[in-house]
């Protein structure tokens, strides 16, 4: 049995509990966090996952919590896109991309950038809108 690191534990709590919440006001007008819609790359399953994302020229940038290692991350990548709500919107994105912190962070609106250093995110997720 792997130690269970502090990331990987807060991902599953946020999974468990808070994300079931979370969805709630996802994705509706005046809300900050928007709703990533992808399918499970096994599983072909569709899946509904709250996130923070920015609006950057030609798409938007999605702040990795948890890091890059995630489920619905790499099933993202492995599709070449998803579908994006936020104020009652749906965007097809594709062309998904890493950023580190030092490309992602000039992208991401200047008053969010303290929260986000705070929270360490390391990893930004840049999509294309189509």
């Amino acid at each position: 049995m792997r130690p269970v690191a502090l990331s990987d534990g807060l991902a599953q709590l946020n999974r468990l509990v808070f994300n079931r919440v979370v969805r709630t006001f996802a994705g509706r007008r005046l809300s900050p966090v928007a709703v990533v819609v992808h399918r499970g790359r096994r599983s072909g399953r569709r899946y509904r996952t709250p996130v923070l994302a920015f609006r950057v020229d030609g798409g938007y940038l999605v702040a990795l919590f948890y890091g890059a290692d995630r489920d619905w991350v790499r099933n993202v990548l492995a599709a070449g896109g998803c579908t994006l709500e936020r104020g009652r919107r749906r965007v097809e994105l594709t062309d998904p991309r890493m950023l580190d912190t030092g490309e992602g962070m000039a992208l991401v609106p200047a008053p969010m950038r303290p929260a986000l250093r705070l929270l360490r995110v390391r990893r930004l997720l840049r999509l294309s809108a189509t």
